[in-house]
């Protein structure tokens, strides 16, 4: 017991040391702590002004914290240190203002609520659990004190509440006032769950539906991709986070993080410092704060003595941080970007506000406390008069922005939506009663407040600014929201100013208006701030995502070989069409350079000029052997195969000029035939000529049948037979795939070559094929007469021309494979000049010399000297 009583008393004591430091606090050092006590002491939990019928209202005016450090006894001096208090909520003083001012405003009109007066009861909701309930069930008890399960709602007037700044608040006072189906209006943000748990509430703010849409749209309109998230731990903070993260990935908008901070935890717990540390350390200079004042959220910063000026902060407007009287609060939020629902300025507002003061409502104690503590007054002793000396001229339009707004808040404007609410539908709710029975009896006018409930959930009317009020919970609504910019630079000035607009019900992409050079950013933005985990890629290159990472954290990797990317950002490079290829900076497709073997290229003009002489110095051949057809030489050698062979070779160089120049239909079919045939008569003219050589000296013996093969002239028809078949073969490549026009994009990056397909590899490898099987045949037959006497024979000559000829194309073969490009056609045609020279200089070159250098051995007593000599 001894130990119990000790414990008790202990906790007794610390509770009154931190009452007392409350109290220290609420009023300026120069008071007497006696005369502070006295007036302290003074102040009624409530305020009430009679009429017919009386609408309570409940605010909250000043709040209580808990001090932990404080239940330690004896208290230590270093635990004044680590208390904190809020003031007095000043923005709660608009709501009372707004409150009265509408309540006044119904009692004048003539057209509502004639011959009926409404009063008021004022009450302080305090946003703690175990003191939101003592404003609810004193008003309840009518007794002047919070007496649990007693009430005289049957006996008083009130027909409704209006309260709940917060949905937790409302909650706790609705699920109190159901139990006698009292209706109560709620002026706070809208809550969900609050609509569907509690029958009896009716929530004057509409729908965040279009709140999330409209923070995203803001994020594209500044490219903000990499944002943070800091969200109220409660049920219309879990909703948001769901809907802004779903608005977010649809617009490929990355979460930096998110910390979710408690609404209900208010003492100094170490983990605050890590979440403060990882909201500003982390890369996103852009966080969405979504939470109200009371929240844990709204003192953190200035407790802590951070001054931030390195964020973009984006809330709404139920976070109230211009009340804040810290200026490191107020630097730290300097052009921070805000979302209100926009309402017009109610008419003569303003005006009551100017005019409002103690004198005018000396029952008013609530705005006589907050007179004493922001005006130079004087206190006085006597009850009736407690705040005498103060300035005759004081005005609330005095006070700065962050201790009274006189601009009407969001939370004001439903305050005054509500009274009307309330008073149209008594006016409806009266005039139907009228028609069938009296509402005055011997007391005075009744109403009961369950009786509001089916007239409320129906009402629907239009205010003093033409704004249309509808308290139907399920109406989803399109009201815009006024993008506000808060302004502190120089410091001390806290402006809100309209910078833009969002309004859902413009067609998309018109939806979001706004005046960027109205925007004051933060003072560590020298320009519009920039939130991305990583920065753009730019044309030609693309983002290759980090493992592990969000989508919005890239590395940029330059486009593939032949691909660009035109754009910022892109996934994936664009190919370059086959007729183009991509610049340096790979940002765009140029059209390739068309090119050719052309005349005017050097490397086809030297193949041109090759081709000519050579021709030249055949057709000079032809017309040397022609000189000298009767001579022994000429003869020996069988002169018609020989102008056979000339005219062919003749042909084999001019041929090869087919294959210079732009190509077209025409030359790409000549280009082959033309070679094959001309190739085909050549080779089988040589074949001739060794069967010829071999045939004369076999056939020396009178009655052969070689002989007489030989007189026939059996050895010529070689050359039509073999010609014919390899026309055959071009007339079946012809009729089924023959050559066409093609280009060739691969051989040069930046070029694009025009050459002639050969259509059918495969026919065109049988021709050349043929025309090799050829080439060996008679190699083979040259080579087996190589031993034969050397006089009258040429089989030597032929032999090695034919090995030439051989030579050059089964190298050719391997070359033609291994190039590219104009290259590839001048490797064809320098292999038809040179196995054509290797047969006119091998074959011809021996008998011109005899011819033109030697003519003394070109006849036949010359012959048979050398005969003789061998």
């Amino acid at each position: 017991m001894p130990g119990s009583l000790a414990a008790v008393s202990k906790d007794n004591l610390a509770m009154l040391a931190g009452t007392f430091l409350l109290l220290l606090l609420h009023f300026p050092l120069s008071l007497g702590s006696s005369e502070m006590l006295s007036c302290v002491t003074c102040m009624k939990p409530s305020l009430l002004k009679d009429g017919d019928l009386i609408v309570g209202g409940f605010f909250p005016l000043y709040v209580f914290h808990h001090f932990p450090d404080l239940y330690e006894f004896p208290i230590k001096p270093k635990a004044l240190t680590k208390l904190y208090f809020d003031r007095l909520q000043p923005k709660s003083y608009q709501y009372l203002l707004a409150f009265i001012f509408a309540i006044e405003e119904v009692n004048r009109s003539p057209h509502l609520l004639p011959n009926v007066s409404l009063g008021f009861g004022l009450y302080n909701t305090i946003h703690s659990e175990w003191k939101t309930l003592e404003s609810t069930l004193t008003w309840l008890s009518a007794v002047g004190k919070a007496i649990p399960n007693y009430t005289r709602v049957r006996k008083s007037k009130s027909v409704a509440v209006i309260t709940g700044n917060t949905g937790a608040t409302s909650a706790q006072i609705g699920t109190l006032l159901e139990l006698y189906k009292f209706p109560q209006l709620t002026y706070g943000p809208f809550d969900q769950i609050l609509g569907e748990n509690h029958q009896f509430t009716y929530q004057m703010a509409p729908r965040e539906s279009f709140l999330a849409m409209g923070m995203v749209s803001l994020m594209l309109h500044f490219h903000w991709t990499w944002v943070g998230l800091v969200i109220s731990e409660d049920t219309r903070g879990i909703q948001f986070l769901w809907d802004i993260r779903e608005e977010m990935n649809k617009n490929e908008i990355c979460v930096a993080f998110v910390e979710m901070l408690s609404v209900t935890d208010r003492t100094y717990a170490p983990s605050d410092w890590h979440n403060h540390f990882r909201i500003l350390e982390s890369t996103a200079n852009v966080v969405v704060i979504y939470g109200d004042t009371n929240s844990f959220m709204g003192l953190s910063f200035s407790r802590h003595g951070l001054l931030v000026t390195w964020k973009v902060w984006i809330t709404t407007s139920q976070w109230d941080f211009i009340t804040s009287e810290n200026e490191i609060m107020m630097d730290t939020f300097h052009g921070t970007l805000s979302f209100s629902h926009s309402h017009n300025e109610i008419p003569g507002f303003k005006y009551f506000l100017k005019t409002v003061n103690p004198s005018k409502y000396p029952e008013n104690f609530y705005l006589t406390k907050f007179w004493f503590l922001y005006f130079p007054c004087s206190i006085s002793k006597s009850d009736s008069d407690m705040f005498k000396a103060c300035p005759a001229n004081a005005s609330l339009e005095d006070l700065p922005v962050h201790v009274f707004d006189m601009s009407m808040s969001e939370g004001s404007y439903h305050i005054y939506n509500a009274v009307y609410a309330v008073a149209h539908t008594l006016h409806e709710m009266l005039l139907q009663r009228v028609e069938v029975q009296p509402v005055w009896n011997g007391d005075g006018l009744t109403v009961y407040p369950w009786q509001l409930n089916s007239f409320l959930k129906n009402i629907k009317f239009d205010n003093s600014v033409g704004d249309e009020v509808n308290l139907d919970q399920e109406r989803v609504s399109r009201k815009d929201y006024d993008i506000l910019n808060y302004w502190n630079f120089p410091q001390g000035l806290h402006l809100q100013v309209k910078v833009g607009k969002f309004s859902p019900r413009a067609p998309h992409g018109h939806r979001l208006s706004i005046s960027e050079e109205m925007i004051e950013w933060n003072v560590e933005f020298k320009e519009i701030p920039r939130s991305v985990c990583s920065e753009s890629c730019g044309p030609g290159f693309r983002k290759t995502h980090q493992e592990g990472q969000a989508a919005c954290c890239f590395d940029c990797t330059p486009c593939p070989e032949n691909e660009i990317s035109n754009e910022t950002d892109v996934e994936q490079c664009v190919r370059c069409l086959d007729d183009q290829y991509p610049n340096p900076a790979r940002d765009r497709c140029l059209p390739k350079v068309v090119v050719f073997l052309a005349y005017e290229d050097p490397l086809g003009a030297a193949l041109a000029g090759v081709a000519l002489c050579l021709s030249v110095l055949t057709a000079l051949v032809l017309g040397v052997f022609v000189k000298h057809r009767n001579t022994p030489l000429v003869k020996a050698n069988n002169r018609n195969l020989s102008y056979t062979l000339l005219a062919s070779l003749c042909l084999c160089f001019l041929c090869s000029l087919l294959f210079l120049g732009r190509p077209n239909t025409a030359t790409c079919i000549l280009q082959q035939t033309m070679f094959a045939i001309v190739f085909t008569v050549a080779v089988s003219t040589i074949l001739a000529k060794t069967i010829t050589v071999v045939l004369a000296f076999k056939a020396t013996a009178p009655g052969k049948r070689m002989r007489q093969w030989l007189v026939s002239g059996a050895p010529n028809s070689v050359i039509p037979i073999c010609s014919l078949l390899q026309v055959m073969l071009c007339g079946i490549w012809l009729g089924t795939c023959p050559p066409f026009i093609d280009t060739d994009t691969h051989a040069e990056p930046q070029r694009l070559l025009v050459l002639c397909n050969k259509g059918s590899a495969t026919l065109f490898y049988l021709v050349l094929g043929y025309l090799g099987s050829l080439a060996l045949g008679s190699f083979s037959v040259a080579f087996l007469a190589r031993r034969l006497p050397d006089t009258f024979n040429e089989a030597k000559y032929l032999t090695f021309s034919m090995l030439v000829f051989c030579s050059v194309w089964v190298t050719f073969i391997p070359v033609y494979h291994s190039t590219k490009g104009k290259v590839m056609v001048a490797v064809e045609v320098f292999s038809i000049l040179a196995s054509s020279a290797g047969l006119l200089g091998c074959i011809f070159a021996p008998k011109c010399y005899i011819l033109l250098v030697r003519p003394n051995r070109n006849v036949l007593q010359g012959i048979k000297e050398k005969a003789r000599c061998s």
